[in-house]
């Protein structure tokens, strides 16, 4: 059983060292642990700091491609390396990482595919108040668009077994955490959450630029990625919303035409007729997103069993 211990990075030469020693190099039922290190197009020493602190393997991308791209190129390198499990972590040490064995345990147990540390957001110290309940709120959306029970949806502390990781595939330029999850729901995994504890922050988050960008951001990242799994559901909740009041406007019209002032409710009439339309076009707009969404699950499909046979045969 072979351990992959993956960390983006971006500019981490000071913080990387401290990072990678306290990294578990022995756990129970566990054979092998490896440490890889993908470096996203760094400008300052990271990739030496990787090489002088132990990092068995280390990845390069030319330019700096974002907190996402760098995680998907890390679960891809960590398949091609022959990991059994992945384990994700960040490499400004915010994580406990005594708690990998913690998040090891129920893929080891057989009871989980994927397994995402719980921070507790809800009462989390370092958070400001506004950010605890904004990220409380967050995990909360989360598991109604996955179908998943998700206290902490932005933490990315996790571990994969090797399916998993080869059935996930992250789209998002933003980050993976929030689309990984839904994607987990719609692929009926096995997630489960275990307790982690957290560092003090060492320097602020290069993902959030501000509370606006994040809400931004992730709103666009939920909303894609429930749409792309959920599309019928997505189009016609919005066509129904049209048709209805298209409909409630034709109902009003038709009351006043009994009462014989009609004339003087056309208008009524027009509008009611456009929200009817816009409603049934949504509707089969919906349909023809379904149909496509199909088409996703199978070339998601060959997908795996390409990364499946690639993998497997190296």
């Amino acid at each position: 059983m072979k351990l992959i211990i993956q960390i983006p990075c971006y500019n981490e030469a000071e913080i990387l060292p401290h990072t990678l020693k306290c990294l578990p190099r022995q756990i129970a039922g566990v054979d092998r642990v490896e440490v890889l290190v993908i470096d996203d197009g760094s400008q300052d020493g990271t990739i030496e700091a990787a090489r002088a602190n132990g990092a068995d393997h280390i990845v390069r991308l030319v330019r700096h491609r974002g907190l996402a791209a760098a995680f998907r190129t890390g679960l891809d390198a960590a398949l091609h390396l022959g990991a059994d499990l992945i384990v994700n972590t960040d490499a400004d040490n915010q994580y406990h990482a005594e708690d990998i064995p913690l998040l090891l345990q129920p893929i080891l147990d057989g009871k989980a595919e994927m397994v995402v540390g719980d921070r507790g957001v809800a009462t989390l110290e370092s958070f400001s108040p506004l950010k605890r309940r904004l990220q409380t709120l967050g995990s909360r959306v989360i598991s109604r668009a996955s179908g998943l029970d998700i206290p902490d949806a932005t933490s990315g502390f996790r571990a994969y077994s090797r399916e998993a990781a080869l059935r996930t595939a992250v789209l998002s330029d933003y980050s993976y955490t929030l689309e990984t999850l839904i994607q987990a729901g719609a692929h009926k995994m096995a997630v489960s959450y275990v307790p982690v504890r957290t560092h003090s922050k060492t320097r602020p988050s290069r993902l959030m630029k501000g509370i606006g960008d994040y809400l931004m951001n992730s709103g666009v990242t939920i909303l894609r990625s429930y749409t792309m799994y959920r599309p019928l559901r997505v189009f016609t909740t919005f066509g129904a919303v049209f048709f209805l009041a298209g409909l409630v406007l034709a109902i009003r019209y038709l009351y006043f035409f009994i009462q014989g002032t009609g004339a003087g409710h056309v208008q009524s009439v027009i509008l009611a007729a456009v929200l009817l339309i816009i409603g049934v076009q949504v509707g089969l707009i919906g349909l023809l997103a379904d149909l496509i969404s199909f088409n996703r699950k199978m070339l998601e499909e060959i997908q795996y069993h390409t990364k499946q046979n690639l993998f497997d045969k190296q």
